[in-house]
């Protein structure tokens, strides 16, 4: 149970070929041994920039090579964000998170982010943004505003990314993530399941990011959102007990990281969210909304943690 980066390949996919319910019993044991039980992280996702963003992420609506529908908003006016920020702490957010659609952000929107993430900071409440690739200057900029954490999904495994993303390279993705570490401020980074990829990229994906110099800080585990307009929106749903597992690996692989139930959970039963939480996960986002796609109601999520007896983690 002890703390490792020195994962093998091999002994993730044994994790991930475990009977369901051994898995399940190694996850929670290791859960309870870093982790406060029956807590959880709440946070607020904003999409401060929608959509118009170049890169051809085959999953993402907000791309500007697909017709979802979707209507690009410029970036949002500071005062806005505070106000949004302010209504997510009323609501039991700890940490407020923003996300823009940039391949990487251009000096003046990063100027304007960073005014934001003072204004947040001011709030009480922990930062985190999402912008794309960032230089190693962009991201001493970003700690010196305050920003707590860095969101950057490596979404996938190696082998399979080039079919999910064509436009920037794995590597420039890890990249990003040291920048981020360089600068001192923690790293959010985790994936997406379900987009068509095998068990064996499932575990891929999780041994990369338990064998980072660091493990990431929060590790958000998204189910793929079916986009109509987007090339996987026809993609076969996930075996569900096979989104538990990828939870619960992560959490024996990455025992002190906030697990976070993420995108997707708008299509999951109360049940489902549960054995989510039995397996380790320990973080959630509140709102009606995740960047452009659905997300349950938080009085519901309230009464569902009521139902369970959790509570939420103080800030």
């Amino acid at each position: 149970m002890e703390v490792r980066n020195d994962w093998t390949l091999g002994e993730v996919e044994a994790l991930f070929a475990l009977p369901f319910m051994d898995l399940m019993f190694q996850a929670q044991q290791v859960h309870r041994r870093h982790q406060v039980p029956n807590t959880v992280q709440i946070s607020t996702l904003l999409s401060i920039k929608t959509g118009a963003c170049p890169e051809d992420c085959a999953y993402c609506p907000q791309s500007v090579r697909y017709d979802t529908g979707l209507e690009a908003e410029e970036l949002m006016e500071v005062a806005a964000v505070a106000e949004r920020a302010r209504a997510a702490k009323q609501a039991g957010a700890s940490r407020f998170c923003m996300g823009a659609a940039y391949r990487a952000p251009k000096p003046k929107d990063l100027q304007k982010v960073t005014a934001m993430i003072r204004e947040v900071k001011a709030l009480g409440l922990e930062t985190c943004a999402t912008l794309g690739m960032l230089t190693g200057a962009q991201a001493t900029e970003l700690k010196a505003a305050g920003l707590d954490y860095y969101n950057h999904n490596l979404d996938t495994s190696a082998a399979y990314y080039e079919k999910i993303i064509t436009t920037r390279s794995y590597q420039d993705r890890l990249d990003t993530l040291q920048a981020v570490r360089d600068a001192g401020m923690s790293v959010c980074c985790g994936g997406i399941v379900g987009m068509g990829e095998a068990a064996e990229d499932r575990a891929a994906l999780l041994h990369t990011l338990a064998t980072l110099p660091s493990h990431p800080d929060s590790v958000p585990i998204n189910q793929l959102v079916r986009v109509a307009g987007t090339p996987l929106a026809d993609t076969p749903s996930l075996d569900p007990f096979d989104f538990v597992r990828s939870i619960a690996v992560a959490r024996i692989l990455m025992p002190r990281a906030h697990v976070r139930l993420s995108a997707g959970r708008s299509d999951m039963s109360d049940e489902l969210q549960a054995l989510c939480f039995m397996a380790g996960a320990n973080s959630i986002f509140y709102g009606d909304k995740l960047l452009t796609t659905g997300n349950p109601e938080t009085a519901h999520d309230q009464r569902l943690f009521e139902r369970l007896k959790i509570a939420a983690e103080a800030a």
